[in-house]
């Protein structure tokens, strides 16, 4: 559905109206294209930590010197070795005099180390400061405007530019575009050197439409081939989407008795592995809590979080997700801040955060990353239906000031399930343009 608002402001007419009246004012976003450059405009690299010399040396845009008023496509600020509040300062140091330079869509990035609990009564700072950063980002990504993104990214002890390579490049793209305000984590990791998804097989489920068959499209153009997955009731739409992607179909109700011990068969006797598995299936059963009827609960936490839980359960018991695998769960900003009328919808999406969050230190021995996505308002089919007032509430409360798009949420599945994010697991990331309220 079309974002009628967005196009009125701007229109000449519209850009006046709004700037007169102070409505929200949409920028139009930098979204990736093939063959576009991963950003326009120079790199700044600064600040006094570890990673900056290196990341600076790899990164194919280049860099500028620190000069005052220099148009910047990006700013990246290192601030690993920051361990005191007094080294805070660096942050405006480095941040004042750019404050008004970055170009439309640009990119700030600030580095940070991972906080550790706190030894004794005395070692506790560094912990304030990792916090700080926080803070301190995510006011930039609802100040500096104009398209703009902020990410905090924390780094581990002994993880170095390999390791953060792939994150920094997503987060500069285009691809990023609706990702702002977030705080990634990467640990240390052995990084291959495959620099796509070429030979891997992918899994897919609710891929029929929307936002499962964006993720499908997104991952077969980078190489792999997809396993799309629905309902039966889905069939039609579903082969459309596997021929379209050159992948296979198949149909199968994951709320279904036995549903995993099928899948399990098909993915072994067709495949043999899969090394990416996305939890892309949902569905949603609106009630306040006093009308909801038992099956409306069953049938949502069946779908949205048993199913996950269960497949991948399943599937690592029969050895099908080897070393380099990826798991990628389908949360919701509703998870994070609740929703009236979806306690079972929010109870399921939180369940995939608390899920992704236990499961990712049992698997990091075996080289399995598990990482979830958290769509806020992204326009599809179901949000299409919504009330006007609701709808346009759920598009402009964003630092973005719109609403998001199915590839936005593809794109940052395809980061997670990329060989150069070996080093990024636990972690869930908002899609979501940087919600005001709840995130």
């Amino acid at each position: 559905m079309s974002d009628r608002y967005a196009s009125f402001a701007r229109s000449g007419a519209g850009k006046a109206l709004v700037k007169r009246l102070g409505l929200p004012d949409p920028p139009k976003l930098r979204r990736y294209r093939e063959g576009s450059a991963l950003i326009e405009g120079p790199v700044l690299v600064a600040g006094s930590g570890r990673l900056a010399e290196g990341l600076a040396a790899v990164l194919p845009t280049g860099t500028v010197e620190v000069v005052a008023g220099a148009r910047l496509g990006a700013l990246i600020i290192d601030a690993t070795s920051i361990v005191k509040i007094a080294d805070l300062r660096e942050l405006y140091e480095i941040g004042h005099p750019h404050a008004r330079s970055l170009m439309p869509s640009g990119r700030v990035i600030v580095l940070g180390a991972v906080p550790l609990a706190a030894q004794s009564g005395e070692d506790y700072e560094a912990a304030v400061v990792a916090q700080a950063l926080e803070g301190f980002t995510r006011s930039v990504g609802k100040e500096f405007g104009r398209g703009s993104t902020a990410q905090l990214v924390r780094v581990a002890a002994d993880a170095g530019v390999d390791e953060v390579r792939s994150t920094i490049e997503f987060l500069l793209s285009g691809k990023s575009a609706y990702v702002s305000g977030q705080v990634i984590t990467v640990g240390a990791a052995e990084v291959g050197t495959d620099s796509d998804l070429s030979g891997k097989i992918a899994l897919v489920t609710g891929a029929a439409r929307g936002i499962g068959a964006a993720i499908a499209r997104t991952l077969a153009r980078d190489g792999a081939h997809v396993v799309c997955l629905d309902v039966p009731a889905a069939g039609d739409a579903l082969a459309v989407v596997a021929n379209e992607v050159r992948g296979s179909a198949y149909q199968l109700d994951l709320n279904s008795e036995g549903a995993a011990s099928r899948l399990v068969d098909h993915l072994k006797s067709r495949h043999g592995r899969v090394d990416v598995v996305v939890h892309n299936a949902g569905i949603t059963r609106d009630k306040t809590l006093g009308k909801m009827s038992p099956e409306q609960w069953d049938q949502v936490l069946g779908v949205n979080l048993a199913a996950p839980v269960e497949v991948t359960r399943a599937l690592l018991a029969a050895e099908l997700i080897p070393s380099g695998g990826r798991v990628i769960g389908v949360a919701s900003i509703a998870g994070i801040a609740g929703n009236r009328g979806q306690t079972n919808y929010a109870a399921s999406k939180a369940g995939i955060i608390g899920w992704v969050r236990a499961l990712a230190p049992a698997l990091a021995a075996q080289g399995i990353t598990v990482n979830a996505v958290a769509p806020g308002f992204i326009e599809t089919a179901m949000t299409a239906k919504m009330p006007m007032v609701t709808r346009e509430a759920g598009r402009r409360m964003n630092s973005l000031a719109q609403g998001g798009l199915p590839i936005d949420v593809a794109e940052t599945i395809a980061w997670f399930a990329a060989p150069g994010a070996a080093g990024v697991t636990g972690n869930v990331v908002r899609v979501c343009g940087q919600m005001l309220l709840g995130a």
